[in-house]
């Protein structure tokens, strides 16, 4: 029964797909129409990667003289990340944006971005992710998958907050911390001798507010987008973890583009992510902003004794995944 659901609801999801894109437009389009590139994201429309995204569909048409059309679908209109990740694997999208840790399902390089403090700060994160020799491992990861990766977007970097203080690792003992549903999360917070609750990130606000759960990590955007702010007011710059979110593409659809039209969408996918990392920078400022005129307050902590505590977490992951420790060693190498 669950599995005759689930084939509906894939049909379903193929249908909105291909109506959406003109219902049988040609790869190639040989008929004179024009090609038709479909990009999905649960990113709202006025989030950072969107801005980006449009600024590569604005790129990629004046280049290539109006003759593909992109489009976007935002806001999970096609359906949740892992619905998006094997629409792409069927080909019935040609690229999607989803965070990175939706990706270690594929290809387990893609954990090396929940090994605790892997960067030194966000910048050290900039510049690795600038580096071809650290992302080109990962984007090839998943390729034999079928998802080929093009391009990462900032973001933000995970810290703790909480209606109580946190100021030392001592702080975070005996709290219950949420977590997304990944082993090294879960590993990360028993390392502070906090338990770990695993939680969608739409319930953090009322567990927070019912004393579930006394302390979540996100991003400072999660204060005001989300509104933890109302709940949590201190929040603490452990800098513990720098995630990222991925643009893969289907390995039919790159392997279908002419060497000229690679060449153009490499210089798209650079220009999405400038655009889409100066407007996250621009709209985590306003978030602290508005934080702040919430009432929450700004803990700079040092990070060393919370660094020192996740030692044991962090080698116990890259024993248990050896394609982690050549990456850690790239970005050791890079950030020093």
């Amino acid at each position: 029964m669950k599995k005759s659901r689930k084939l509906v609801f894939y049909l379903g999801l193929l249908l909105l797909v291909s109506l959406a894109a003109g219902c049988s437009v040609p790869s190639q389009a040989e008929d004179g129409r024009k090609r038709v590139v479909s990009i999905a994201t649960v990113q709202p429309d006025n989030h950072s990667i969107v801005l980006g995204l449009e600024a590569f569909k604005e790129y990629i048409e004046e280049k290539l003289d109006h003759q593909i059309e992109i489009r976007i679908y935002t806001n999970g209109v096609i359906g949740g990340n892992s619905e998006a990740l094997e629409l792409l694997q069927m080909g019935s999208l040609d690229m999607v944006v989803t965070s990175g840790s939706n990706l270690e399902a594929f290809a387990n390089e893609y954990k090396i971005f929940s090994v605790p403090y892997l960067f030194k700060d966000e910048d050290s994160f900039r510049k690795v992710m600038a580096e071809e020799e650290f992302v080109d491992v990962i984007y090839n990861s998943t390729v034999e998958k079928g998802i080929q990766g093009v391009m990462w977007f900032a973001n933000g970097v995970n810290n703790f907050y909480s209606s109580k203080r946190i100021e030392t690792p001592e702080d975070l003992k005996g709290l219950k911390v949420r977590v997304q549903s990944s082993e090294a999360n879960v590993k990360m917070v028993q390392g502070f001798d906090a338990a770990a609750v695993v939680m969608a990130y739409g319930e953090v606000y009322t567990a927070l507010q019912n004393n579930v759960i006394d302390a979540a990590a996100n991003p400072e955007m999660a204060l005001v987008s989300m509104k933890h702010g109302e709940v949590a007011n201190y929040y603490t710059r452990t800098e513990h973890q720098i995630f990222t979110d991925m643009f893969v593409a289907s390995t039919k659809f790159m392997d279908s583009l002419t060497e000229e039209e690679k060449l153009i969408f490499q210089e798209g996918f650079e220009i999405s992510n400038k655009i889409a990392v100066a407007e996250w920078d621009k709209q985590i400022t306003e978030a602290i902003v508005e934080a702040e005129q919430m009432g929450v307050e700004f803990i700079t902590v040092d990070k060393t004794p919370f660094e020192e505590m996740q030692e044991p977490v962090k080698e116990e992951l890259l024993q248990a995944n050896p394609e982690l420790q050549p990456l850690y060693d790239i970005v050791q190498r890079i950030q020093n």
